[in-house]
Order: C-alpha cells, then sequence, then structure tokens
C-alpha cells in the first residue's frame, strides 16, 4: 500500500452554552448546546511512519506550531485507526482558551490518516472515532461533530454520528475574540455539571425556539452567568460592549448576516470574550478578528 503526507484544515469552534449528557458509549455521550465555527482554525498533517523502529526513534510524534506536544485524542484517533504517523499542527488559535483545538486535532488527525493511510473510512466513522476519543479523554463534548458539520451549528441531541443529531443557523458573522488566559475543560466537565447543564437546557430551549444571531449571543450571556462561568475580565469586556450599545442596528444587518449589534459572550470553556460585528474593537480592545467558517472540516493536501 502507497502510503502518503495528507492535511487537513479543521475549523476553531466556540461554544456559545451547553449541557453535559455522559453515557457508558462514548459514542453516544456529548452535549446539547450551540456555538460557532470559525475561519481561524487548525492545520493537521499527518506523516505516516512505515518503519516501526524509525518511529521508536522520534517519529511517532506530535509538534503543535513546531514544538513538541501530547494531545492524548490524537493518539487515540491513530490507535483507533491502526496508523503510526508523524502528526504536525500548525494553528493561530489560542490553546485552552475554548477554541477547540484539542477537537480540532483529533478530528484533523482522523480525517488526514484516513487519508493517508488509505484505511478507507467514511466522514461519519472518522467523526464518530475522534469523537469518541475526546470523550474519553475529558478534553469536549461537543467540539468534533460541530467541527464537522461548521457554519454555527445547533448541537440537537448529543452523540457521534447516528446517535447525535445536528441543526443550525443560517447565517454568516465577523467575529473578533479576546483571550485572557487558559481555562481547564477537563476540571469543568469532571466536577458538578448538574447547574452548568440546567443552565444550558434552559438557554438551548430559548434558541430552538427563535434560532437567530441575536438570541444566539443573548442565550449565550444568561448562560454564563447561570452556570457561573464567568471570569472577571470576560464580564468586563462583557459589560464595556453592552454598555456601548447597539449603534446603527436593524433587522435588515441580522439577515445580511454579519452579526453586528449583538454584544459579547465567553468562550466555552475558555477565559476568552468574543463578539459578532465590531463589539469589541468599538470599545477599544485589539481582537483577534475571522469570520465564521461555511463549511465543516476537511482535506486540503495530499501530496506522495
Amino acid at each position: 500500500m502507497n502510503r502518503q503526507r495528507a492535511t487537513a484544515f479543521v475549523p476553531g469552534h466556540v461554544t456559545a452554552f451547553f449541557s453535559a449528557h455522559p453515557a457508558e458509549d462514548p459514542a453516544v455521550a456529548g452535549s446539547r448546546g450551540a456555538g460557532l465555527t470559525l475561519s481561524d482554525g487548525v492545520d493537521v498533517t499527518v506523516d505516516p511512519v512505515d518503519d516501526a523502529s524509525a518511529a521508536d526513534d522520534g517519529l511517532d510524534a506530535l509538534t503543535l506550531n513546531g514544538e513538541s506536544a501530547s494531545i492524548g485524542a490524537v493518539a487515540d484517533v491513530l490507535s483507533a485507526l491502526g496508523v503510526r504517523a508523524r502528526v504536525t499542527l500548525e494553528t493561530d488559535l489560542p490553546i485552552g482558551a475554548g477554541f477547540g483545538v484539542s477537537g480540532a486535532a483529533a478530528l484533523g488527525t482522523a480525517l488526514a490518516a484516513n487519508a493517508a493511510a488509505d484505511r478507507g473510512r467514511s466522514e461519519n466513522e472518522l467523526v464518530r472515532v475522534a469523537h469518541a476519543a475526546e470523550v474519553e479523554r475529558g478534553t469536549g463534548l461537543g467540539d468534533v461533530v460541530a467541527q464537522a458539520r461548521g457554519g454555527l451549528p445547533i448541537r440537537v441531541e448529543p452523540g457521534a454520528p447516528g446517535h447525535g443529531e445536528l441543526d443550525g443557523i443560517p447565517a454568516h458573522a465577523r467575529v473578533e475574540y479576546v483571550t485572557f488566559g487558559e481555562l481547564s475543560t477537563e476540571d469543568v466537565l469532571a466536577g458538578d455539571t448538574s447547574t452548568l447543564s440546567a443552565a444550558g437546557e434552559h438557554a438551548f430551549s430559548r434558541l430552538r425556539a427563535d434560532p437567530r444571531l441575536p438570541t444566539l449571543m443573548d442565550a449565550s450571556r444568561e448562560f454564563a452567568e447561570r452556570a457561573d462561568l464567568l471570569v472577571p475580565e470576560v464580564a468586563e469586556a462583557m459589560e464595556a460592549v453592552a454598555a456601548a450599545g447597539d449603534p446603527g442596528h436593524d433587522d435588515s444587518v441580522d439577515r445580511a448576516g454579519d452579526g453586528s449589534g449583538t454584544g459579547a459572550s465567553m468562550a466555552m470553556l475558555g477565559r476568552t470574550v468574543f463578539a459578532l460585528g465590531t463589539g469589541l474593537s468599538d470599545v477599544g480592545y485589539d481582537p483577534a478578528v475571522c469570520h465564521t467558517h461555511p463549511a465543516g472540516a476537511r482535506l486540503i493536501e495530499e501530496e506522495r
């Protein structure tokens, strides 16, 4: 079998709100909620290694932006596909700050390893492998399925393809974000999630009744407060954007899909504030700027 290098792009994912739904089977476990996929994402390159001894000498490794790294879900995906490989991750997204980088790494590895080693798995199978790896490692519950879909996904039912169900908000938005540091997803998910999940179910009901961008942002802010997840820096930025109001906002702007005038909220789970339109730059922050991503994860390169 000819082996080749393959590269996948996976959009970043900001979760606006969620409720946790554990299950014994990691493919069934997951979250219900909603968020945004981003044009800023992760490039994942997989170089299969034929010679096991060469891999043991250091080729079977993972690097993130040129530095040696360890992401358990990536190792689990390679193991599930029976692939030994070097995995290279490149991203401009902040790490551990609520952008779904570990989910992107797992999903991108699944897509690229399948192509590089000619494993012949379908998209749904690969999403299930990556989702299960994330759930078992405790690093995410819904990023993978959202990143596979793209757009502004609504996770209607938890779980991987075959178990979960997805919908979406038909819109496009400019996204600004500022990160103030890391927040451990593992620590939050390992604790008592009953209050968080109750807040997530309330937010989910609001959005399902009115699946528009302003409702998503309103529900996200309310979720952050109800779930007691707000950190001071994020709360301060949210308050500044809210105090500045919505100049020039009208319904036609939302129909156009640029997301203007919908305030700011907190990325789950991270010490990150995000806003649609120009909310953060309007109040003096110097945010990173991207857009919602119209499509899900995809292969972008296959070189023999």
